[in-house]
């Protein structure tokens, strides 16, 4: 049962599901606990968006051989941009001193007021709203466990592309 449910379509709307739907409890948390994103978390949250685009594509196209190749190749490549921005927050939060203590400016305001090279090397250089731990389960931050998430989903896609 299980192989079925991880293969051809299913396996890719699992994908995709399982990508909006970590966006959608990232929304959920920052309603029910108040929490502002910090530039690094929204730029995790596209990460998730585009792999589940990337999922949703090829549940649409439903693959066979070289393009299924070509979406795990495009699945894996979305997954890992994802876990470098979850990897770049992780260690902003380690290493708070390392970045400016005060908050800085919101992704709203970088992405309009800079052009768009400087607004992208300022969103991934952190603010200090990004070293802030806001909430955590069982010990383990936001980023953390998005980083857990986009390598399972890498590792999902390669898995998809194995199954026929």
């Amino acid at each position: 049962m299980f192989e079925k449910m991880i293969s051809g379509r299913r396996g890719y709307f699992l994908g995709f599901a399982v990508s909006f739907g970590l966006v959608g409890l990232a929304l959920f948390l920052q309603q029910k606990f108040n929490l502002d994103p910090c530039p690094l978390c929204i730029s995790q949250r596209i990460a998730f968006m585009g792999l589940g685009v990337m999922f949703l594509l090829a549940a649409l196209h439903n693959p066979q051989k070289l393009a299924r190749k070509i979406y795990a190749a495009l699945q894996v490549i979305a997954a890992l941009i994802g876990a470098g921005i979850a990897s770049r927050h992780i260690w902003i939060q380690a290493n708070p001193d390392k970045v400016m203590s005060e908050c800085g400016a919101g992704f709203d305001y970088l992405i309009h007021t800079f052009p768009a090279s400087r607004a992208m090397q300022l969103i991934f250089k952190g603010t200090g709203e990004c070293s802030e731990i806001g909430w955590t389960l069982f010990g383990f931050t936001i980023p953390q466990m998005s980083l857990a998430a986009f390598v399972i989903l890498g590792f999902f896609a390669i898995m998809l592309l194995r199954r026929k």
